[in-house]
């Protein structure tokens, strides 16, 4: 059974955007992270926590523990169209690989084109693939 796909399904279907899904490695723990253009109350990770429960006794999800919050401040980047929701924000980037001997980014996000995403940072413009990113989130301004 796809549970990540269910999950999408549920949170999408209560007008939240699914931002992460994480299991231990045993599928114990789930941890859903949620967002929407408001931004996230208590009470909406209570509504999509209940709605989540309802239906992994339906569908037969085994676990111990579900958990569902809001992604925070430095929310974590996944999805093609983060990148350009969140064009004009200051990003942290971690690649699978080096470029010029450097895996770790920070600067202002300039957006995702054809796949190539775009940075503006202290030492110039860089570019990488979409598909070479290991982590990507943003910097949260205090």
């Amino acid at each position: 059974m796809d549970v990540e796909g269910l999950v999408e399904q549920v949170v999408s279907g209560l007008g939240f955007e699914l931002v992460d899904f994480e299991t231990s490695p045993k599928g114990r723990l789930m941890r859903v992270f949620i967002d929407s253009e408001r931004g996230v109350t208590v009470d909406d990770c209570a509504t999509v926590s209940n709605q989540l429960t309802r239906v992994f006794e339906v569908e037969n999800v085994d676990y111990d523990r579900l958990e569902v919050s809001s992604p925070g401040l430095d929310r974590p980047l996944k999805k093609t169209a983060d990148f350009e929701r969140f064009a004009g924000d200051e990003v942290q980037v971690r690649l699978r690989m080096p470029i010029g001997n450097q895996r770790n980014f920070i600067g202002v996000l300039e957006g995702l084109s054809e796949g190539v995403v775009r940075l503006h940072t202290d030492k110039g413009d860089v570019a990488f693939p979409f598909d070479e990113i290991e982590k990507a989130r943003l910097v949260p301004k205090f």
